[in-house]
Parts: structure tokens; C-alpha cells; sequence
């Protein structure tokens, strides 16, 4: 319990030295009294003004709500699962989006279109996960999980087949977002809302969470409708999701390791923890997202590759730690 403050508060000052360093580094290195006059509106320097009006600022924001989005879905999918290893894409949301986004590619549609497909796959996985977990059998959480890791196989096998079939000059799009890409992140006020709402709605469901996760029959005892948490817990990361990979691809192990840190940090209290994995992910996600545009400069690496390379470790040691 004593734990948790400190943490909170390192947090917190984390959250906007993230945005912070995310606006100031890249091929063009910004010093501090340059951005804060360019953020005041100062027009002295036009070439930083548009940088990080136009640039920086955008994919700034967009890498801490996207990183928000899925440290909150993970924390709601690990007490949906009863799982602590749990991952957002476990559930093959990210693959209904995967694969209606290629579609949207070879079909030569625009951004927007990318993006309402991205967002209709990502759903309709969802329905197809959830209709067959309750087809002909009783809901529990192994039956979710294997029909989610089905599906989502059989999404990989389209995308496989969608990779094979399409031309050359459009894969290494595809496979940018598919490793997960904020190049093209320029629009992130509908996933800053989102998260702000997912999170409103996380926090007013903390209690019924806590007591889902001593057992069903102490939430029950307790007043609790554990079949109605259940279902909304599923909707509200699977919304929450669905909206990070419509926004910048998908993007792996940031839902993984994010809440099971915090678990091990500051305990399991959903009033601490849902908070806190917004603010974790959306910083970490940021650093990670500045490092792959700014590391290799001026090439640009989709941030899901370092994601994955600082998460396959740090989930290995989580692995080797839980009995």
C-alpha cells in the first residue's frame, strides 16, 4: 500500500517528461526554451514551429494514447482471463483489424477508409470470439481464450494469404503496419477521448473488479452480476483495443507487461492500477516510439519492432516468476 503513492507520483512526473522528450529529439534536436516557445505559439523559428505543430506533436500524443489504450485493455483482459499473463491480441481483435486493413490497402482506399475498416475488423472479430465462447457451452474464461488464440490463427492465415497475392510495391506497407506504425498517426483526438472515457469508465468499474478477482462466487456474495462484469469487462477492452489498432497497427507486449509490472510494484487494487497503466503505457510507449524514429535517423523503424524487443525479455522473466 505504501508503494503505491511514490509510484503514482513517479508517474505522473513521468507522463509529460515523456512528451516532453518525444518533441524535443529527432534528426532536428530541439532545445527546451525553443519548444516551449514554439508550444506558446511563437512563430521566431518557422522550421520548429511546424516540426512540432505539424509532426512531433501529433504522433506524440497519438504514442500515449495508443500505449494508454493498451496497458488499460491488457489490465481488463488479465482480470477478465483471471490470467495474469494476458494480452490484448490474445483475443484476435488485432487480427479481424489486420486483415480488413490489407483488404482496404490492395483496394487503393484512402487513410480514412484504412482506418473505419481497421476499426469494423476489429469488431467483428470481437462478435466472432464472443458468439463462438457461448455457442452450445457455458461461458468460462479457458473456453474465451482458446477461441480467441483460434481465431486469431485463422486471421494470420488470411494475412499470410493476403501478403502472398499482393504487389510488391505495396508489402512493406502492410508490414510496417502490421509490426505497428505511428508514421501515419496524425489524428489522435478520437483515441485521447476514447481513452479518457475507457478510463472513466475502468475506474467507476474498480470495486466490482476487486472483487472479481477473489472469485466469482465473493463478487456474487457481495452484489455483483459476475456473468454482466464479464461481458462488459470483454466490451470495454475489446473497444479499447480495437481503437489502438486502428490507430497505429499492432503494436505487442505493451498490454502484456505493463499491468503485470505495476501488479508486482503496487499490488492489485484496481483504484491504483488502472490509472497507473495508462500513465506507464502512454509514457512508455512515447520513449519507445521517439527511440525507433529518432535511432536509426533519418530511417524510421515501426516502434512495435523495439516493443517487441524490450518485451520478449521482460515477458520471459515475468513467465519465470509466475508459478
Amino acid at each position: 500500500m505504501n508503494r503505491r503513492l511514490p509510484i503514482t507520483l513517479l508517474l505522473l512526473a513521468a507522463a509529460p517528461l515523456s512528451l516532453w522528450f518525444a518533441l524535443s529529439q529527432g534528426s532536428l534536436n530541439i532545445a527546451a526554451t525553443e519548444l516551449w516557445r514554439a508550444l506558446l505559439g511563437n512563430h521566431d523559428n518557422a522550421t520548429v514551429y511546424l516540426v512540432i505543430h505539424e509532426l512531433r506533436l501529433p504522433r506524440a500524443l497519438a504514442a500515449f494514447a495508443v500505449g494508454g489504450l493498451l496497458a488499460l485493455s491488457g489490465a481488463l483482459l488479465q482480470v477478465l482471463l483471471r490470467n495474469p499473463l494476458a494480452d490484448p491480441y490474445v483475443l484476435g481483435i488485432s487480427g479481424g483489424a489486420a486483415v480488413a486493413t490489407l483488404l482496404s490497402m490492395l483496394a487503393g482506399l484512402g487513410a480514412g477508409w484504412l482506418r473505419g475498416n481497421a476499426f469494423l475488423g476489429a469488431m467483428l472479430s470481437m462478435l466472432i470470439v464472443f458468439g463462438l465462447s457461448r455457442a452450445g457451452a457455458a461461458w468460462t474464461q479457458n473456453r474465451l481464450l482458446l477461441t480467441g488464440v483460434v481465431v486469431a490463427a485463422g486471421w494470420g492465415a488470411v494475412i499470410s494469404l493476403i501478403l502472398a497475392v499482393a504487389p510488391a510495391a505495396q508489402v512493406q506497407g502492410m508490414l510496417f503496419w502490421l509490426i505497428g506504425d505511428l508514421s501515419y498517426a496524425s489524428q489522435p483526438g478520437v483515441a485521447i477521448t476514447a481513452l479518457v472515457i475507457g478510463l472513466a469508465v475502468s475506474l467507476w468499474l474498480a470495486r466490482p473488479l476487486n472483487l472479481l478477482m477473489r472469485g466469482e462466487n465473493v463478487a456474487a456474495t457481495l452484489g455483483e452480476n459476475p456473468a454482466r462484469l464479464r461481458l462488459m469487462i470483454y466490451l470495454l477492452a475489446s473497444l479499447l483495443t480495437a481503437m489502438a489498432v486502428t490507430l497505429a497497427g499492432s503494436i505487442g507486449f505493451v498490454g502484456l507487461i505493463i499491468p503485470h509490472i505495476l501488479r508486482l510494484a503496487g499490488g492489485s487494487d484496481h483504484r491504483f492500477l488502472l490509472p497507473a497503466s495508462v500513465l506507464f503505457g502512454g509514457g512508455f510507449l512515447t520513449v519507445a516510439d521517439t527511440l525507433a524514429r529518432s535511432g536509426a535517423a533519418p530511417m524510421q523503424l515501426p516502434v512495435g519492432v523495439l516493443t517487441a524487443l524490450l518485451g520478449v525479455p521482460v515477458f520471459l522473466f515475468l513467465l519465470a516468476r509466475t508459478r
